[in-house]
């Protein structure tokens, strides 16, 4: 069985919701553009440089040995992945620094 529902009667529930009207709007990014830049940089980075690295080395520093350049190459994209976690520990660590300094002056 179905029961009707009027459209009235839900916006009058609603104007007379106890919780209050929502308040303004959050139109803030979840992701801070910071964030963004740093993550597109090292994808960036993460697509180049071992691939810049493979083909420079197994022309000019190894001779033709493809083994030892994509060893490089292998090496070069974990440097930049470390690097990448190592700014994002920073970035959290600031976070965190800012947050208590809020703390202590709302104390």
């Amino acid at each position: 069985m179905t029961t009707r529902r009027t459209v009235g009667d839900e916006k009058a529930f609603l104007e007379n919701d106890p919780r209050g009207p929502p308040g303004p709007s959050n139109i803030s990014p979840a992701v801070p553009a910071s964030v963004i830049w740093k993550l597109m940089s090292f994808t960036f980075a993460m697509i180049t440089l071992p691939i810049g690295t493979y083909f420079f080395t197994v022309n000019f520093v190894f001779r033709g040995n493809a083994t030892y350049a994509g060893g490089l190459a292998a090496l070069m994209a974990n440097v930049v992945l470390i690097a990448y976690v190592i700014m994002a520990f920073k970035d959290d660590q600031a976070e965190q620094a800012e947050e208590a300094e809020k703390s202590k002056k709302e104390l």
